[in-house]
């Protein structure tokens, strides 16, 4: 069964894009544009692994993961920062992400990190 990943992200170009090139990676991707409406997916059925813009509207992504990860009931869940600031490295590591990718996204860095961090792509790591 191939991994769940959410992606979340103001901007629907690059949720699709995103959508796009995981999906021919053979992952099982869900999109949402805000942090509120990934909240509530969220809670319905946790996913193997968050792609998180930082910059969106009505709560950033680092408050995101920061609310998600005070919910004990909720289980470990990867996170991947997408940002174009440099802070997504220092602040991410705070929040316990894996990782972050910085905009423009390249797509073989993605699924490079995505692959080591959740099964179920077809990506090969490299």
């Amino acid at each position: 069964m191939a991994a769940s990943i959410l992606v979340v992200d103001d901007d629907e170009n690059i949720r699709e894009l995103l959508r796009m090139h995981l999906s021919a990676a053979g992952y099982d991707v869900h999109v949402a544009r805000d942090a509120i409406s990934a909240g509530y997916m969220v809670l319905r059925s946790p996913p193997d692994l968050i792609i998180s813009d930082v910059n969106m509207p009505h709560m950033d992504g680092f408050e995101f993961i920061a609310a998600l990860k005070a919910d004990k009931s909720l289980p470990h869940i990867p996170v991947i920062f997408l940002t174009s600031m440099e802070e997504g490295d220092q602040r991410g590591k705070e929040l316990g992400a894996v990782g972050y990718v910085t905009k423009p996204v390249r797509a073989d860095r993605l699924l490079s990190l995505v692959a080591k961090h959740v099964p179920g792509g077809t990506h090969p790591i490299g």
